[in-house]
């Protein structure tokens, strides 16, 4: 069983998928046209936010969100600790000091203590993750970032779909960055990205900075990029959009199976729920004290797993300048102890309970072997 199979995931909509590219190819229009523009309104409107717009792909919606802000050098913007580095890898672009912060040991987000410890007169944003699907605690960084006159940004590369209190990632910041990498809840056959929000301004620089700070041909106002989600892109995303909280609630249905299914397995921690928060379940994640032998079991068993994510940022390479002083325990812990277990929506009962059995075999063997 693999961790995740995009031919099963688009073989439902093969027919009107390959029916939508021919027609995008015979209108020969490939970039900035009808079907972007369809699904910039049709995403707006199901994120229940004013405008969406879209760009290359996830790590450039980010990037373009802070230099809509004007967030550059001399600013400073906090970071979680536990995230795909993308997220970092965008404060980069813009110049700004990178603040990472730790994370709820429960919830693998943001902890929202830990940024008002943080903060400084020099902070200009806080970015909250919502990793795995899961919505970080927005109401409790609202408060802070409102306080301090400070932009909370949303990175719901993962989230789409997901909820606080019945409105939708997307929706809970001044803008959100979201990617359609061809794994996500919502995926395009490539690269893809999109940015939400409700203020006009920030939407129109956006716009005229994705198209090399143009938005009348040959005239460039400011230095711009080239980031934009294409014709082909758009199209498929638009197909695929109308069945995305159908597909979600499938993943609820496999979450809520492992959860009740892996319960109170010694050593096994599972992702806690939120009365208040709908998870998108992009990913569901366990940690694990014996994480290599349970993750060897399982691919001994032909079941795929993945790790999200290892190594943290503060401890790669790229970021060697922040190794020495930055401490963050739980990040540290988790990215230890973290497997992520399959998780898409065309899985079928038989293969969940066949990682169920699994999971409870070697997690009970471990524990035996350790007493």
């Amino acid at each position: 069983m693999p961790f995740f199979s995009l031919e099963r995931l688009n073989r439902e909509l093969r027919a009107s998928l390959d029916e939508i590219m021919a027609r995008v190819m015979l209108r020969g229009n490939m970039i900035l046209g009808e079907e972007l523009e369809r699904f910039e309104a049709d995403f707006a409107a199901y994120c229940g936010a004013e405008h969406a717009v879209g760009v290359g792909n996830g790590l450039d919606a980010m990037t373009l969100i802070l230099r809509s802000l004007d967030i550059g050098c001399g600013s400073e913007v906090i970071v979680p600790g536990h995230t795909f580095i993308a997220t970092w890898l965008a404060v980069s672009q813009t110049g700004a000091t990178i603040v990472p912060v730790d994370i709820n040991l429960e919830t693998f987000n943001i902890d929202p203590a830990a940024v008002a410890a943080a903060i400084t007169p020099r902070t200009r944003a806080v970015i909250a993750v919502h990793l795995y699907g899961k919505p970080a605690d927005v109401k409790a960084l609202a408060t802070l970032t409102i306080k301090h006159n400070v932009a909370l940004i949303e990175d719901a590369a993962q989230a789409h779909g997901a909820t606080v209190e019945g409105r939708l990632a997307g929706n809970l910041g001044i803008a959100a960055a979201f990617s359609f990498y061809p794994t996500k809840n919502l995926g395009a056959f490539g690269d893809g990205g999109a940015v939400t929000t409700n203020d006009p301004w920030i939407a129109e620089r956006i716009r005229r900075l994705r198209n090399y700070g143009s938005r009348i041909k040959y005239v460039h106002d400011e230095i711009g990029v080239n980031s934009r989600l294409d014709e082909i892109q758009a199209a498929i995303l638009s197909t695929k959009l109308p069945w995305l909280d159908r597909k979600n609630a499938r993943r609820r249905d496999i979450a809520r199976r492992y959860t009740t299914s892996l319960a109170n397995l010694p050593g096994l921690v599972l992702p806690q729920t939120d009365d208040n928060a709908v998870s998108a379940w992009h990913l569901y994640v366990v940690r694990s004290q014996w994480r290599a032998k349970l993750q060897e079991e399982l691919t001994r068993a032909s079941i795929g797993t993945l790790v999200h994510y290892p190594i943290p940022p503060h401890r790669q390479k790229a970021y060697a300048h922040l190794n020495a002083g930055t401490i963050l325990r739980n990040t540290e812990l988790v990215a230890a102890q973290v497997l992520s277990l399959p998780m898409w929506p065309e899985l079928i009962d038989e293969e969940v309970e066949r990682v169920v059995t699994r999971v409870r075999e070697a997690t009970i063997a471990a524990a035996a072997r350790s007493d």
